[in-house]
């Protein structure tokens, strides 16, 4: 009888510790599978580089109202300064890749997404009017500024406005997430104007929220008000006033954490600034008659761009 009860203890025993040795299993091996998986979203996006070698396309985001750095014509195809600098990377990278077949994809973005699609891997470059600051380069990363300009205020022709100080009680509109709607709001609450911020989704509503006396003044970079205000069937009917409340650096955006990549940009930024090149397109964009009513903006390179390109680099004044 204490037999059979021994081997009833010890056949129980053994089929504990088995189910316990299954469930241990089972857990480790869920963790593994977790782990596994955390590590595997934690993983960069494929590089450029590499993606373009296996056959794959180089995306450009573009804007669709940023004149004349990234914008559409008259027959919705994007243009602009930033997309001429974009297009002569990408033939850098069909060279470096070997790929003399590769594909160039074009993506709509907007001030609010376009940092996210380049962060995301949705993008590989954005050819546009993003300003290079500490905040940004924690996302993506930046290469040789092609722009140096500022934020001044855009009115009706026939305001009185020509400071920010004098739009106390008055509505500024600017477009969402960009850099001069930070600092209008930051210096609206520093110096208690008492301004009504108010903002627009894209660069050519906030123009004709001004047209339409929804908005007393835009603030944005001078550069953008001025080829917007070109663009407008009344071009007289607004003016660009006001100090800089900002100084910006304007670059193109690509991948953070991509080193091969970054390399090969910023080589052939240096190239074109080098050999003219670069010179050559912002005169085409910026001195001569551009679509889509073939207005000239007559905007020679300030002295500020030129001094930076004497050494081109991407690191940037905050």
């Amino acid at each position: 009888m204490r037999v059979r009860s021994l081997l009833v203890i010890v056949v129980r025993a053994s089929n504990f510790r088995g189910n316990l040795m299954k469930k241990m299993s089972r857990c480790f091996l869920g963790c593994c599978l977790a782990a596994f998986v955390q590590v595997a979203m934690a993983q960069p996006q494929t590089p450029v580089l590499q993606k373009i070698a296996s056959g794959g396309h180089l995306v450009l985001a573009h804007r669709d109202s940023s004149i004349p750095f990234s914008y559409l014509n008259a027959e919705k195809k994007p243009v602009g300064y930033a997309l001429d600098l974009c297009l002569k990377i990408a033939e850098a990278v069909r060279k470096k890749t070997n790929t003399p077949n590769m594909v160039v994809d074009y993506l709509p973005v907007t001030s609010a997404n376009r940092i996210d699609m380049v962060a995301q891997g949705k993008a590989d470059l954005e050819c546009g009017s993003t300003t290079n600051n500490a905040e940004r380069r924690q996302k993506v990363a930046f290469t040789v500024p092609h722009f140096i300009t500022g934020a001044r205020l855009l009115v009706r022709a026939d305001s009185s406005i020509t400071l920010l100080e004098g739009m106390e009680g008055k509505r500024l509109v600017s477009t969402k997430g960009s850099t001069p709607l930070k600092a209008a709001t930051q210096a609206n609450r520093e110096r208690m104007l008492r301004i009504q911020i108010l903002e627009a989704p894209d660069h050519a509503k906030a123009v004709e929220m001004v047209e339409k006396n929804e908005a007393d003044a835009f603030v944005m970079d001078d550069v953008l008000l001025y080829g917007l205000a070109a663009s407008r069937a009344n071009p007289a009917g607004l003016k660009v006033v006001g100090k800089f409340l900002t100084t910006e650096p304007l670059a193109i955006m690509l991948p953070k954490d991509d080193a091969p990549f970054k390399a090969l940009v910023d080589e052939e930024m240096r190239r074109l600034i080098y050999s003219g090149e670069a010179r050559a397109i912002y005169n085409k964009w910026f001195m001569q008659p551009i679509p889509p009513q073939n207005t000239t903006l007559n905007m020679p390179m300030s002295y500020l761009l030129k001094d930076f390109w004497k050494y081109p680099s991407d690191h940037v004044p905050e």
